[in-house]
């Protein structure tokens, strides 16, 4: 089977290219495919992170194997784009470049037959001009719960150890030694 995805800029502009790949294929080799349709030379490395129907960025998968043990990571080589994405789980992120962040969303549109005569990957459709820069990025956190779970129900207060006049100085640490 061929899956169809469009791949969009996470920019302001419309900016999208539509592309074909065989579902036995790699996440590798849509990085490729992705590189190649957007223009870019193919020197930075590239994540895709598994997300939810909303977006929200999940488990990363990289291009080449940075874990401390050789082998422990698994990489874009090691999936093949049916076992991570099908008609219920079509959505992914992708990072190309992490100095310049530049961040696609794609979606898997279609599932279908492939075409007799056709070299896959291929690029559909293209739509925009990529702009010179990555769009920037805001990072925020949820207003809601900044704390998360490291909340302790401290204060200022709480934390101020001295006394008004006192400091670390008055404490007499001398040599590595409290005295």
């Amino acid at each position: 089977m061929v899956y169809k995805f469009r791949v969009i800029l996470d920019a302001e502009e419309d900016i999208f290219r539509d592309i074909a790949i065989l579902e036995e294929d790699t996440l590798e080799d849509l990085h490729n495919a992705i590189v190649n349709a957007f223009g870019f030379d193919g020197l930075e490395m590239g994540s895709f992170y598994t997300c939810d129907d909303e977006w929200a960025q999940e488990d990363e998968i990289p291009l080449f194997d940075a874990g401390d043990v050789p082998g422990e990571m698994k990489t874009m080589a090691d999936y093949t784009l049916s076992s991570i994405l099908d008609s219920e789980n079509t959505k992914i992120i992708y990072v190309y470049d992490f100095l310049n962040m530049w961040t696609f969303f794609v979606e898997l549109g279609a599932i279908e037959e492939p075409e007799s005569g056709v070299a896959y990957p291929e690029l559909l459709f293209s739509h925009g001009e990529m702009p010179s820069n990555a769009p920037d990025k805001e990072f925020t956190a949820d207003e809601d719960d900044i704390y998360g779970e490291f909340e302790d129900d401290f204060d200022d207060d709480d934390l101020d150890m001295f006394n008004d006049d006192q400091s670390f100085d008055d404490m007499s640490f001398d040599d590595g030694q409290w005295n």
